[in-house]
């Protein structure tokens, strides 16, 4: 944000507030546009980060795989791996587990397959936004014990996966996390808040969840998915052209000019 500034020769101030404007804007359209949700196979997790006094929070998201037709490819089903049509910023408790699955229960409008990891909150989460209409699978890995000097900065490495059918009868095919946790790459890639070992972190959790926002804003409507070839709103039939930035940009007239209307009724 402070590059930004320095480029563009105006205050931080003005920056931050645009970041929020903005990452409301963003947020409140994602919000009402997907919904009812043709989804068949659903994959969550959660990203680690910290903010302020490296306050742990974490980031619960989720990648859905929608069996719909492309553009130019008739009415051919296929996949598309790579819409994030919901996330969370939270602790990683139960509380915030029911909200993330409730939610997310309430924008499809199918039934699903869902993978999570091992994480025990998932079970009682996925159980009480689904019920028994859903087929949940879990994809519990096995890690080898890491080597002293790689203790702190690099992850063990994975001897293995279980899959564990939990509710429903899922496709043992079907359960995978990668696409998800190839999703984690992208924003630990694409947002330097959740770069590990800088002082890039966010110091108001309300800034993180507006770059939260318009990172996913970004990433479902503007960026062209390379096994796609569009973007994934376009894949979902959200939208019917690849969002510029100065399409983004103006969602935050339109929310200020819907703002200052209920303003002038009251």
């Amino acid at each position: 944000m402070r590059a930004t500034s320095r480029m563009a020769d105006v205050s931080i101030n003005t920056v931050t507030k645009l970041l929020v404007d903005v990452g409301e804007a963003c947020a409140d359209y994602q919000n009402t546009t997907l919904r009812n949700l043709q989804c068949k196979r659903i994959q969550c997790d959660e990203v680690w980060g910290f903010c302020y006094a490296k306050t742990s929070i974490f980031l619960w998201i989720t990648g859905a795989s929608l069996d719909m037709a492309m553009f130019g490819l008739g009415r051919q089903s296929v996949p598309t791996p790579s819409l994030c049509h919901r996330w969370l910023v939270g602790r990683r408790d139960a509380f915030f587990a029911h909200s993330f699955a409730a939610d997310l229960a309430s924008r499809l409008s199918s039934r699903v397959q869902p993978t999570t990891d091992g994480h025990h909150i998932y079970l009682s989460a996925i159980e009480g936004a689904f019920g028994v209409d859903v087929d949940y699978a879990m994809l519990v890995k096995t890690y080898g014990q890491p080597l002293d000097d790689e203790r702190r900065y690099s992850p063990p490495v994975c001897t293995g996966a279980i899959k564990r059918r939990i509710i429903g009868h899922p496709n043992e095919a079907d359960v995978s996390t990668s696409f998800v946790e190839r999703q984690t790459l992208t924003m630990r890639m694409s947002m330097r808040r959740l770069t590990r070992l800088t002082n890039g972190f966010s110091k108001k959790i309300e800034n993180l969840e507006h770059a939260v926002a318009l990172h996913f804003m970004h990433y479902n409507f503007c960026r062209i998915h390379r096994s796609l070839r569009v973007t994934p709103a376009m894949a979902a039939e959200l939208s019917d052209h690849v969002w510029t930035l100065e399409e983004v940009a103006k969602l935050a007239d339109q929310v200020s000019l819907g703002q200052r209307d209920i303003y002038t009724e009251i």
